[in-house]
């Protein structure tokens, strides 16, 4: 049995990340709000409140989970772009997975904000020099972490997420 956590497997560490990456990692952070909205398309409320794996989140915890954590990058991006190595304060996501807004609300209020949010995060990103790719931010957990590896990792949890979702209907035959 495949490993539902990892529909897509874990995120790939790159060695090293070229400017035609970046235009991919780019254009996957462009394309999360119509994928995501596409994945969600024709759920109902019961659908949108059952769990992509057994103890897993639900799917509407998943799309909040998405605007919550893609905020965060998009403001380290901007404090890395205007600081020098600044240092970002990490958060645990599972317990604002677990708060009831994000357990409860609409997920069209994710979805709108992550419409948004995307949209300039992505001019944000189409516009940054290589220069500006490699620069950092210090993670306390993590170290130093580039511009450039984040973007990997976003475009990464961008289809990560989406295919939870994806797998969840093939499995239920949604």
């Amino acid at each position: 049995m495949p490993d539902l956590r990892y529909p897509i497997g874990k995120f790939p560490l790159p060695s090293t990340i070229s400017r035609e990456d970046r235009n991919r990692f780019i254009e996957d952070i462009a394309a999360l709000p119509g994928q995501l909205r596409h994945a969600i398309d024709g759920l109902g409320e019961a659908q949108l409140d059952t769990p992509y794996r057994p103890g897993g989140w639900t799917v509407r915890q998943v799309v909040h989970h998405l605007a919550d954590s893609h905020m965060n990058a998009y403001v380290r991006f901007k404090l890395a772009l205007t600081e020098d190595n600044p240092t970002v304060k990490p958060y645990k996501e599972d317990r604002w997975a677990e708060l009831p807004e994000a357990r409860t609300a609409p997920v069209e209020v994710s979805l709108t904000l992550l419409d948004a949010m995307h949209r300039r995060w992505v001019m944000m990103a189409r516009a940054m020099s290589d220069a500006e790719f490699a620069r950092t931010f210090h993670h306390p957990e993590r170290g130093a972490m580039r511009l450039d590896l984040i973007a990997a990792m976003y475009a990464w949890h961008c289809r990560h997420h989406v295919a939870h979702i994806t797998s969840l209907r093939q499995r239920m035959g949604w």
